[in-house]
């Protein structure tokens, strides 16, 4: 579908936050006809309905799926969603809003999902090609709606594209010219149901790609989709620099950068450039700051065990006190409790508190249950001596006490900076 085919079509965006907005706007500039439909009945939204959205707010009603040719789903909107139910038992057809702005981009993409490291890898192959004198658009799950990017970005830009498992659940044309699997572990339980299903969701990055295309996998991955010519990376392999940011899970992350950028016809020099000058992402391993000896580092992005078990091996000589908790995703806590080393301690807050506090006990790690943020970055600061790490890496969703990780992480920041 191209601009020129939107022009009477009547669409239905659901979810109104960052993407579906940013798709609204841009079915409406192509000319539909938008109903843009979202549970909170707080949103604001007077700039859609100023630019003609229709704008329907609280409780799901079917009759917003008449006369309704496509259906618009932002990512946090789950497939079990009512009114995404019935437009797929009426043959409406329903897209997520990375395919809507797929068909609308003539330009080459290379993808990058897997469980984690996904927004350092992107940002980090953004400075890659930034390095190279690149054109390139960053966009996706890092915050920037790729919808966001038509009618703005040149023709001759690269887009990298961040892709999560929400995002891929409802792409059915999307084809990057590269596309890159970091990792593959158990995450988003709760609402994908098995493991089996989001791998799968993982894996369709690779389905349309063709021989022409760039599969970058980590070393003995074996299900690979699609047709494209394979690449394998590992952390041990040898780059054209070593990484500025710490941590072996931030090697290999730069290893699939190198694998990625060299399948886009970019040179090891640049990829040197950048690897020596990229100093990471917010909320992912960021050293807040140092108090009486004691680093204070911020890792909210770390929402699953997975990402935690990668922080605390990237102290492995620190005595830590690290803040757990927030909203499962019915995972095991036991791989978690067994990273703890002797001397460490754990602060948990949120939902998962008492499952986190189970697995804890039982492996002999010391802990506390504080409730919240505050009291538990209180505490943990209280009983840190000099030459220990105070790390916020939950292991959980933000959602039970924060609006998402980015929240969640300002807040410990600005307790860390009220520090005396």
């Amino acid at each position: 579908m191209s601009t020129l085919d939107l022009a009477g079509r009547r669409v239905l965006v659901v979810g109104l936050a960052r993407s579906g907005t940013a798709a609204a706007e841009v079915l409406r500039t192509g000319g539909a006809g938008v109903v843009g439909f979202d549970r909170n009945e707080e949103l604001e939204a007077g700039r859609l309905r100023e630019i003609g959205v229709e704008v329907f707010l609280g409780s799901e009603e079917e009759t917003l799926l008449q006369g309704i040719d496509l259906v618009v789903k932002s990512p946090g909107v789950p497939g079990a969603t009512l009114l995404v139910q019935r437009a797929r038992a009426h043959g409406v057809p329903v897209w997520s809003e990375i395919e809507l702005g797929a068909r609308l981009l003539p330009n080459p993409m290379l993808g990058v999902t897997g469980t984690n490291g996904k927004t350092t890898t992107t940002e980090l192959l953004g400075a890659v090609f930034r390095a190279a004198a690149r054109p390139v658009e960053v966009a996706g799950n890092v915050g920037r709606p790729l919808t966001s990017l038509v009618g703005s970005a040149s023709q001759d830009a690269w887009i990298v594209c961040e892709l999560s498992s929400f995002q891929l659940e409802d792409a059915h044309t999307l084809k990057p010219r590269v596309a890159v699997l970091l990792n593959l572990e158990p995450d988003h339980l709760d609402r994908h149901g098995t493991f089996e299903e989001y791998a799968n969701l993982k894996l369709r990055i690779f389905e349309r790609q063709s021989a022409e295309d760039t599969a970058v996998v980590p070393r003995a991955f074996r299900d690979v989709r699609g047709e494209a010519r394979r690449v394998e990376f590992a952390a041990a392999d040898p780059l054209p620099a070593e990484p500025r940011i710490p941590g072996p899970h931030n090697r290999e992350n730069a290893a699939a950068a190198t694998a990625a950028a060299r399948a886009a016809g970019i040179g090891d020099d640049a990829i040197a450039e950048a690897l020596t000058s990229f100093e990471g992402v917010p909320h992912r391993i960021e050293i807040v700051r140092e108090v009486a000896g004691v680093r204070f580092v911020n890792d909210s992005k770390a929402t699953n065990v997975a990402a935690t078990l990668r922080a605390l091996a990237s102290f492995p000589d620190d005595r830590l006190h690290v803040i757990l908790g927030g909203r499962g995703k019915h995972e095991s806590y036991a791989p978690l409790a067994t990273a703890f080393k002797e001397d460490d301690r754990a602060y948990l807050i949120g939902e998962a508190s008492e499952e986190i506090g189970a697995a804890l006990a039982a492996a002999g790690v010391r802990f506390e249950r504080v409730g919240d943020l505050q009291a538990a970055a209180a505490a943990a600061a209280a009983a840190a001596t000099p030459g220990a790490v105070v790390l916020l890496s939950p292991a959980c969703a933000s959602f039970d006490q924060f609006r998402d990780f980015e929240a969640r992480g300002d807040a410990f920041r600005k307790l860390v900076e009220a520090l005396r």
